[in-house]
């Protein structure tokens, strides 16, 4: 894992598939498995029950507000942290296995290079920690320099470089020995439009080599964009998981227009979710997609006539406050 961590391997896992074993191993576990995970730091319960489950080849999201234990998860399933309770298992192993870290690419949030090494400099230097052959070091840092656009930086003391820079060089640690899974903990978080726009075409490229990519943001513009499925947490749980289209499409908005009825019908509805009444029209939010026949059938039952029915798609963020909502 880069970089690379001292910290000791999670005991094993009670009831866990078969460990990961070259290609028939890889098929047959998932790239993160996690059950009921917990962590509680003294009186402080960072993680509470998290179980989620991280598919081979797939950019899978992971999302919450701050504070929710997303940090704490990470460090977990990299075994920088030991659990409470539960278990988990990465690329086929329990989470924090020697071996295993050495496939795994890892971009912390915050982090700190040697202001007078250059950018080729601490590339080699990571080669080295993941015990890559020695010939191979300088063909895999100018790669890596060349995926994520510092070649022509590549000889430059990395204190001389912006943040936004050093950002893209981490990257590029994280990158080295094609590891299987790749985990990164808010890549672009430091980056113009530009940078955030290179970093979504190189996490399509791993995901197109097979990789399996950890995004852990706050940026839900990032998740709808290239995330094949996510995971909102709060609180230490998941409160939900699924594609994009899944978590914002069993609930939407719909606008009607109806006529016929006199003022204040809509106090009779039956509960369809929030409702918002202006003249004519009603905005009904959070409504299941199946529960709208039903809706249009009641108000032609109270002796309205439907005129309008405009579905609202609801946004990724709209449902990402509606799930903190709940808790």
């Amino acid at each position: 894992m880069s970089p690379a961590s001292s910290a000791e391997p999670a005991a094993a896992p009670r009831h866990v598939p078969d460990r990961d074993a070259g290609t028939e191993g890889a098929a047959a576990s998932p790239a993160v498995h996690a059950i009921e995970l917990r962590k509680r730091y003294r009186h402080v319960v960072a993680l509470e029950g998290l179980s989620m489950t991280v598919g081979r080849g797939e950019v899978f999201g992971f999302l919450g507000p701050n504070g929710a234990g997303k940090t704490t998860a990470v460090k977990l399933l990299l075994g920088l942290a030991r659990p409470t309770g539960g278990e988990a298992l990465v690329l086929g192993a329990p989470a924090g296995d020697r071996e295993t870290r050495r496939r795994i690419g890892y971009l912390p949030e915050l982090f700190r290079f040697q202001s007078w090494l250059t950018a080729r400099e601490v590339l080699v230097l990571h080669c080295r920690l993941l015990q890559l052959p020695r010939p191979r070091w300088r063909g895999a840092a100018d790669d890596a320099l060349q995926v994520v656009g510092l070649s022509g930086r590549s000889d430059d003391k990395v204190g001389t470089f912006s943040k936004g820079m050093q950002q893209r060089l981490g990257l590029g640690v994280a990158l080295l020995g094609e590891p299987a899974l790749i985990v990164l903990d808010e890549p672009t978080s430091a980056l113009d439009p530009v940078g955030r726009h290179q970093v979504r075409v190189i996490i399509r490229e791993l995901r197109g080599r097979g990789a399996t990519v950890f995004l852990n943001t706050h940026l839900l513009e990032e998740a709808e964009q290239v995330c094949d499925r996510v995971t909102v947490i709060d609180k230490g749980r998941s409160l939900a998981t699924g594609t994009i289209g899944e978590l914002v499409g069993r609930h939407a908005n719909v606008r009607l227009r109806i006529s016929g009825l006199e003022d204040g019908w809509w106090q009779r509805l039956p509960g369809f979710g929030r409702w918002t009444a202006a003249g004519d029209w009603l905005l009904v939010e959070g409504i299941a997609p199946g529960r709208v026949p039903e809706l249009v059938e009641v108000i032609v039952s109270l002796g309205g006539q439907v005129e309008a029915v405009v579905p609202e798609q609801q946004s990724l963020e709209a449902r990402f406050l509606e799930l903190l909502g709940e808790t």
